[in-house]
């Protein structure tokens, strides 16, 4: 049987923490920076942890089961 293919796009957007959990970072950070706060800007820096009802769909498109 072949082997699966990782989505390209997933494994260059999620990392993992050392105990397994998934990392992400926030959206809205790109570009039409200008009528953002200061302050919004600089919480959507940091990364945050994918949310555990979304943790099953990333993880196919992993290929982690």
């Amino acid at each position: 049987m072949p082997k699966q293919k990782t989505n390209s796009g997933a494994k260059k957007r999620f990392r993992f923490t050392g105990t397994g959990k998934i990392k992400r970072h926030h959206a809205y950070h790109r570009h039409i920076l200008t009528k953002k706060s200061t302050k919004q800007k600089r919480n959507l820096v940091h990364q945050t942890l994918v949310d555990s009802s979304d943790i099953k769909q990333v993880r196919e498109l992993l290929c982690l089961r």
